[in-house]
């Protein structure tokens, strides 16, 4: 994801959106590779970045975000972290509470958020009633330090807690460990305040992907494919008995490219200091249901 990130800040420092002032990593090797491919200085030291830096993008360990983030903002600079904010909810709490007091810039990068799709259909959703969400892969080649529910579900948990807003009120979730020593494939169904329920799997030990939500509400059905960029929409038209017809129709939208937009997005927070799209408190919210859904497995004891 660093090395995602440094190339989408790379063309925006091209657009003159931004200065990227260079890149650190604790692996040099992987340091050298991307500053080379664009084009950018190499920090020795998270210290050198500091000096260097008025805003900075972490992308590294789950376990590290806090302490990193935490770093970078007692520093001074405006932070975009990588979801999950943090690993604990007093972690997350700090970095929101850090934020505010130094008046610094801190978003989470809940990247579906700015997905064409997402962004076509969030008007359209208007009252959701049950909505079901699919996240499915293959086993990560990169280092997975988190289970699926923080690594994969936490995206979903972040879409369905803005489309719903309300309240949870009760929280089902199972989780199995398959090829780690975390849940590999988790299930939850969630009951929101505002009676809409959200049925969620996230699995990364499928041969298939799959990255789909499908909303049902009065009158209408709704299906995002995240993954094709498709979105069909089902509408009732006319009151219920022999005169109703329905209506089926591919909803047509840019589907860009969602981190370019957050990273854009987090570049114009820094500069105008207007409140992020995606703010500590939004990844605090995701963070603290993922963490409800885990500790709702019978394995797992109590999350702090």
């Amino acid at each position: 994801m660093g090395g995602l990130h440094a190339r989408k800040l790379a063309s925006l420092q091209e657009e003159g959106e931004l200065r990227l002032s260079g890149v650190f990593d604790r692996d040099a090797a992987r340091a050298e590779e991307i500053a080379f491919e664009v084009g950018c200085p190499i920090f020795e030291t998270l210290d050198e970045l500091i000096g260097a830096s008025d805003a900075a993008c972490i992308a590294v360990p789950s376990v590290d975000h806090a302490e990193t983030a935490a770093r970078l903002l007692e520093a001074g600079l405006d932070v975009l972290v990588e979801k999950p904010l943090a690993t604990t909810r007093a972690q997350a709490r700090e970095l929101v509470t850090l934020a505010e007091s130094r008046d610094r810039i801190l978003q989470v990068g809940h990247v579906e958020r700015f997905s064409g799709a997402f962004q076509e259909v969030r008007s359209v959703i208007t009252r959701p009633l049950f909505m079901e969400v699919h996240r499915i892969g293959p086993y990560p080649a990169r280092a997975t330090d988190a289970g699926v529910v923080l690594d994969l579900m936490i995206h979903d948990l972040d879409l369905v807690s803005l489309l719903c807003g309300s309240e949870i009120e009760s929280v089902e979730a199972v989780g199995i460990p398959v090829l780690s020593r975390t849940e590999d494939i988790a299930n939850a169904r969630l009951r929101f305040a505002g009676g809409c329920v959200v049925n969620l799997t996230a699995s990364r030990v499928s041969q298939d992907r799959m990255r789909k939500i499908r909303v049902f509400q009065p009158d209408a059905y709704l299906s995002i494919d995240f993954g094709s960029g498709q979105i069909t929409a089902v509408k009732r038209q006319g009151e219920l008995g022999r005169d109703m017809k329905i209506s089926s129709e591919q909803l047509q939208f840019d589907a860009g490219d969602a981190l370019l937009a957050q990273d854009c997005a987090f570049a114009r927070a820094v500069t105008t200091r207007d409140k992020p799209e995606v703010s500590g408190e939004d990844g605090y919210r995701a963070l603290d249901l993922a963490l409800r859904i885990a500790e709702s497995f019978p394995e797992f004891g109590e999350i702090a």
